[in-house]
């Protein structure tokens, strides 16, 4: 039986495009959760004295990094997650399909970017709602692009640090058959 070689949803790099979708998706429901159950009412205890839910607004980068900036960091951030997303998109069709770790990581980072542009751009912040602390130490609060982003970047950390050498060797190897 012949091979058809027709467009298929779950073939590479679709796959990876499907899952930075999906993080969008869970991204911006979970926020949309938030704002309906804690812009108005109390945080709620998940862990008590860990982790609680509840809401905040980012008008900066990461760590509020720029929140009193006057309103132009809005478009300079957001212009910097669609030349990182396009770069991040480019990436992944480059990639070979045998490879995982790599692109899966980048679907994350590109969800996640994606996630935060939405509010950025609609809203002029971001919305967060997950926040870790433990007695008087508070982690700046965060949402699921944030994890998303986290998790992709030290996939991607772990890969040039622990798997490179590895997979530049798969790369060849197949390459030469």
């Amino acid at each position: 039986m012949p091979k058809t070689r027709g467009f298929s949803l779950f073939a590479s790099p679709w796959r990876w495009y499907l899952l930075a979708l999906v993080v969008i998706v869970i991204d911006i429901a979970t926020k949309v959760w938030a704002v309906e159950r804690f812009m108005y009412g109390p945080a709620m205890q998940i862990i008590p004295g860990l982790l609680q839910f509840t809401y905040a607004e980012n008008y900066g980068a990461a760590f509020s990094f720029l929140a009193d900036a006057g309103g132009w960091q809005r478009w300079f951030f957001g212009a910097v997650a669609l030349v990182f997303s396009a770069v991040v998109i480019v990436w992944i069709r480059r990639l070979p399909s045998i490879k995982r770790w790599e692109p899966t990581a980048l679907a994350l980072i590109l969800g996640g970017a994606l996630g935060n542009l939405w509010d950025r751009m609609l809203l002029g912040y971001v919305r967060d709602f997950i926040s870790v602390y433990y007695g008087s130490w508070h982690f700046p609060v965060f949402n699921v692009a944030d994890m998303a982003i986290s998790v992709g970047a030290a996939m991607l950390v772990i890969e040039l640090l622990f798997f490179k050498d590895k997979s530049e060797e798969q790369g060849k190897s197949s390459a030469e058959v």
